[in-house]
This record gives C-alpha cells, structure tokens and sequence, in this order.
C-alpha cells in the first residue's frame, strides 16, 4: 500500500492536507507542529476510535484527545493505491460517534469499494491488526522498545514456525485446547459434569438408602406412639369413669342438703308468719337503735360534763373583802410601812433627850440647879417621847409584816391580782357550764319526747332485744331461702353433669393427672403428626430423587462415558504435548530468523561496531561488539546505542510482518550522533525501495543527508 496525500481535521489540525511521495518522505518540522498528531490520525482513519474507552485523571481517551480544536466536526480522507487500485478512504463525524461514518471508494469513477468496511479497513490494507500495526509499522520514539502483545505474539510465532502467517499451527494448538477445556476446564468440561453428574446419582442412590432406613426408624417410632396413645386413651377413660362415680356420690350428697334447707326454711317461713312484715321489723329496730344510741351518747355526755366551778376566795389578809377595798387597804398599808420605815423622829428625840440630860447634870455640877431642873425634865420628856415613838413604829411595822408575812411591800398586792384572775377565770368557766348544762337539759327533754313517741310503756331495751329477735328471724329466713336456692342450683348443676360413661375394657396402670394425661395425649399426637409429615416428605424426597434401578442403570451410564472421556482427555494432552515439541522444535528457528536480520541491520547503522545481538522471547535485548567477550542488555549501552538496538529489531519485525504497509517513524533519531543517523538515512532510503517510509522529525539534519 503506498499513501498518496492525507487531509484532516483532527486535534489541532483543520483542513490541513499532507501529501507523500513514493519511497522514503522526511518531514521536518517544528514541536507542536502536529507531526504525532497526523501518525495519530492515520492510524485512526485505518482502525477507527475505541468508542469504549474512557479518559482518565492522567491520561485522555484518544476520541477526546484529538477533538478539532476549532469545534468543527472531525473527519479525514486518505488517497492511496492499494493492489494497483487507486482508493479513497473517507471517515467524518456521525452524529455523536468521532468518525463514526466510513466510505471507501475508487477514486477516479467513485465506485464503492465493497470488500473494505469501518471495522476491516487497516486489517485488509495493511494485513495485520491494529496492535501489531502499532508495534511493527507505526515507530514512535517513546515507543521504539518492543512489547509484548498477543497478536504480535501470535503472527511472529506463526511466521517464524511455518514459514507463513497463516496460523494453521495456532489454529490447530487452539483446537486442541478447546477440545481438552471441553472434556475437562474447571467444572464446565464434559469430564466435570460427567463427574458430577455421578457423584449426583450417587449422592441420590446414598440418599435412597439413608432415606430408607429413616423411614423404618420412624414407622417403628409409630408404632411405639400408636400403643403409648391408646394407654393413655385407657387412663383417660378411667379418669373419667372415676370422676363420674365420684360426681353420682356428690349428686346424693347435694341432693340430701337441698331437702334439709329446704325444710330449714319451711320452719323460718312458719315463724316469719307470726311477726310483722320485715320491713315493719327493720323500721322498727332501727327507730329503737337510733333512741337508744341517742341517749348512750346524752348520758355519755352527762358523764363528761364539766362540774360547776368552784368560786374563788380573797385570801388573807383580804378575806372577806372586795378587790377594791383589797386594793386600797394594801395601798394605805403600803404607805404607811413606807413613811415609818424612813421616818427618823425618834432618834432625833431620843438624841435630844441624852443631850438634855447631859446639859442637866452638866448644870448641876456648876450648880445651876434651877436651870438644870428644867434642862433634865426637858431631856427626859424628849428621851421618853422619842423611846415610846420608837416602840410604837416597831410595833406597826411588826404588825405590817405579821399582816402580810413579807417585808417587801411591793410583794402585798401580789395576791390580789391572782384573786381577780381566778375571778375572771372562774366567770368564764360558769358561763360554759350553765350553757352546757342548759343543751343537755334541752336535748334530754328531746329525748324525752322521743321516747313517748315510741308508742310503747315497755322498757326500751327490753323491746329492742324483742325486735331485734324478730329481725334476727327475718334475715335467718331470707339466709335460708339463699341456701336453699344455692343447694337447689348445685344439686341440679351436678345433676346435669351425670353423663353415661363407658367402663374402660383395659386394666389401668398409669398415674398421670388428668391434666398431665391432656396433655400426654397432644404431645403424642403432635409427634404423631410430626413423624406422619416426616414420613410423607421422605416419601415424596424418594420420588422427587427416582426409582433406585433406574438411577442405578444411569449411574453405570455415566461411569463408562466417564472412562471414554478420560481416554480421550489422554489422547487430547498427549496430542498437546507432541505438538507443544514440534513447536518447540520449531521455534529454535524464531530468534535467528529475527536476530540475524536485527544485527544486519545493526551492524550498518553502527559502522559495523555491534555485530552480535541476542532476542529473548520478551523482545529484550543482549548485544555487544567485536571486544566484548560477553552480551550484554540494551540497559547497559548508551540512550543513543539503546534507540540504534531497538529500531534495528523494530525495523527486522517491520519487514517481516508488515511487508505491505507504510513504515511511519516519529523522531526515532534524535538522539543519533551525526555518523550513525547518516547511516541510519541511508538504511532508511535502501528499505523505501520495496515500501514507503514516513519520517517525521524536529530536526533538520535527516533532509540534509546526502
């Protein structure tokens, strides 16, 4: 296939047209130019978009990625010669699918090219998918180390194995895998299901078995309940027969009172005939209780009613007096005691007259005796004066303190207070008694009226012990007629539970209640119940799992195809095996076949320095030169000689797998030195003879090599 001339409106590039020559085309231009951008959109116009594919937090899906910048829809066409046929291949924008709408035709009459479709273009164009186009035709420089990939994998091994890619060999290794994961890949094979169909019969043949042998324990438990059940239908009856036989006994029982209340209150009625009505009876006790409960409380009063007080006495030395004149007497005492008390006139006499007669005999010594007769009479009258004063106020106060017994006066009226208190006291006290006294008085003349209105000149508590007896009768009769009701009721409520019951035809050993016997039965019957429902699922599980000889018949079925399948599983992994060493036999051919044209290859870009290369099976590299005693891996060379290593294996896979297809470099020299990249020019030119090569770079020494 040769490329014509590309036009897009792709990412950053609007309208834009590039067009190619035959053989080798350098295109150099600036970064951001959009050189990644047209190896981009070729691949897409070959292959079409992953619709799938999302973007991410590092990385955008290429449907977004190379959205025009311009906002227009995105679309390209590509003019190229294919088979000898001039074609063009046109992709634009449906809907919301980016380049969701493919046309191919033959450019000069238009006639659509049928055979090419949106999903098959870049496989029919160039031959290959499009992750082996990535990895084998299409060299960028941050992708030159080869990766692994599948149906990279899958075309070099077949290629390198029987001599075309053709895959009869994977075809038949697939086959032969398909057909051992049939008879046996995890549990979907044949062998699997054959396998687990066997262990199901046999697991229902157990289960039969198991089944069979509960189903014998559970009849026989059966049988135990069955007979358990009618020993205790047997207790029950002769509880019953019993508790009949005690109800006939209660029956006469009740039977016997009945008639003797009744007769009790034949003999109540006779005497109740005799006595005034009952309510007469009623009325008339409770008029006699409420009068004698009236004068037990009149006379319970009379008891406890305070005594008339006693009048208080003036006490001495006030007997006999009034307050007032009490008071004023202990005044005018008081007085008195006060003055004689303080008053000093007799012993100014009594001074007066020793100094009198000290004067007298003082003049009668000096003769004076005319004057000291005078002076003696004087002091002696005043002497005697002022003595007898002396013995008379002691003499009153004597009688004072005699009088009232306390020599402080203040203490004298003391008495009087507490006379005219008591006094008060005692007033007080005589107005309560007369007004009690004058309601019992009044209420006793009720009472007195009360009792003539009980019409009867009998003793009222004689009469109330009369009719009181009478009431007595009343309620002993209206007891009795209860009674007899009571007793009737009860003889007729037995009576009726007299029921004809069977004597038991068994002997009765158990000593179960009747209450434990009730509920002996419904647990017996509960588990009777239980183990008939278990008996009928285990029946029913029998049928649900089939009849024995028939799963017997199948289960020797599935045992011989079993046998068969492992015969032929055995067949299906020695058939792998084999194959598995031709193919190895074969492969040993796969690294010269690659590896020799790689060091070719190598050898001219690098002057012939590296003549040794080794590929592993992962496409890594060992390499080394003419003074090297060993290999080493591409790791160990310089950026540069790691980019010569990996393009020369890139270009030898190139030819190999994509004979037909354009080769498209995308700055795989820049980090040549001028020698080798001259070299690797001239390479370049010598392989544009049998395809055409596409070389974008970002310098210019690649155009100015000669």
């Amino acid at each position: 296939m040769r490329i014509y001339r590309m036009t897009a409106t792709f990412g950053k590039l609007e309208h834009a047209t590039l067009e190619l020559e035959p053989g080798l085309n350098i295109i150099t231009a600036p970064n951001e130019w959009g050189k990644s951008t047209w190896c981009a959109f070729l691949v897409a116009m070959l292959y079409g978009f992953d619709t799938r594919s999302k973007s991410t937090k590092t990385a955008l899906a290429d449907k977004t990625h190379y959205q025009p910048w311009s906002g227009a829809p995105m679309e390209g066409r590509i003019d190229l010669n294919w088979n000898g046929r001039d074609i063009t291949i046109e992709r634009r924008t449906h809907r919301r699918v980016p380049l969701g709408e493919f046309k191919a035709y033959e450019t000069e009459s238009g006639l659509p090219v049928t055979e090419l479709t949106a999903a098959n273009c870049g496989q029919m164009l160039l031959g290959v998918e499009q992750t082996v186009f990535r990895r084998a035709g299409f060299i960028r420089h941050a992708d030159l180390p080869l990766t692994q990939d599948e149906a990279l994998r899958r075309r070099l091994n077949a290629l390198v194995t029987t001599g075309d890619d053709s895959g009869a060999a994977e075809r038949l290794a697939e086959d032969l895998k398909t057909l051992r994961n049939r008879c046996r890949y995890n549990r979907t094979g044949l062998l699997p299901q054959a396998e687990a169909r066997r262990e199901e019969l046999e697991g229902k043949i157990g289960e039969l078995d198991t089944l069979e042998e509960q189903m014998k324990k559970l009849r026989r438990n059966l049988e135990d309940i069955k007979l358990w059940l009618k020993q205790l239908y047997n207790h029950q009856q002769s509880l019953a027969y019993r508790e009949m036989e005690q109800i006939i006994a209660r029956v006469a029982q009740a039977k016997t009172a009945r008639e003797e209340a009744e007769q009790e209150l034949a003999r109540l009625e006779a005497v109740c005939a005799q006595l005034p009505s009952r309510d007469a009876v009623d009325s008339k006790v409770r008029e006699l209780r409420s009068f004698l409960e009236m004068r037990s409380g009149l006379e319970r009063e009379y008891r406890e009613a305070p005594r008339e007080p006693i009048i208080p006495q003036m006490p001495e030395p006030f007997s006999g007096m009034t307050a007032e004149a009490a008071w004023e007497m202990a005044r005018a005492d008081a007085k008195t005691y006060t003055e004689i008390t303080k008053t000093k006139a007799p012993g100014i006499l009594l001074l007066v007259g020793v100094l009198g007669l000290l004067a007298a005999a003082g003049l009668w010594y000096l003769q004076a005796t005319i004057y000291a007769g005078g002076a003696a009479a004087c002091g002696l009258l005043a002497f005697v004066w002022g003595l007898w004063e002396k013995i008379r106020i002691k003499k009153q106060v004597k009688g004072l303190l005699a009088k009232y017994g306390d020599p402080n006066w203040k203490h004298w009226v003391a008495p009087i207070g507490k006379f005219e208190k008591e006094q008060a006291a005692y007033r007080t006290a005589l107005k309560e008694y007369r007004e009690i006294q004058s309601d019992l008085e009044v209420r006793m003349m009720v009472l007195r009226k009360k009792r003539e209105s009980l019409g009867t000149d009998q003793d009222p508590d004689e009469a109330m012990e009369q009719w009181q007896a009478a009431l007595e009768n009343w309620n002993a009769c209206l007891q009795a007629r209860q009674q007899a009701a009571q007793t009737k009721r009860h003889h007729e409520a037995l009576n009726a539970m007299v029921k004809p019951v069977e004597k038991p035809t068994m002997e009765d050993h158990l000593t179960q209640s009747e209450q434990e016997t009730t509920q002996l039965l419904a647990d017996c019957a509960e588990e009777q119940q239980r183990l008939q429902n278990r008996l009928g699922q285990y029946q029913g599980r029998m049928e649900i799992l089939g009849d024995r000889e028939e799963l017997s018949r199948q289960l020797e079925q599935v045992r011989e195809r079993i046998r068969k399948l492992e015969e032929t599983y055995a067949a299906l992994v020695l058939a792998q095996d084999t194959l598995a060493a031709a193919k190895a036999e074969l492969q040993r051919r796969y690294a010269p076949r690659i590896t020799k044209r790689a060091q070719q290859l190598l050898s001219d870009m690098t002057g012939g320095r590296y003549r040794r290369l080794t590929m592993q099976e992962d496409f890594s590299l060992q390499a080394g030169t003419e003074a090297e005693d060993t290999l080493r891996d591409a790791l160990w060379r310089s950026d540069g000689t790691m980019d010569q290593l990996y393009l020369a294996l890139r270009l030898a896979v190139a030819e190999e797998l994509t004979p037909k297809a354009p080769l498209v470099l995308d700055d795989v020299l820049v980090r040549f030195d001028d020698t080798r990249m001259q070299a690797a020019v001239n390479l370049l030119r010598k392989m544009s003879a049998d395809k055409q090569i596409i070389c974008f770079t970002c310098q210019t020494r690649e155009a100015e090599c000669q």
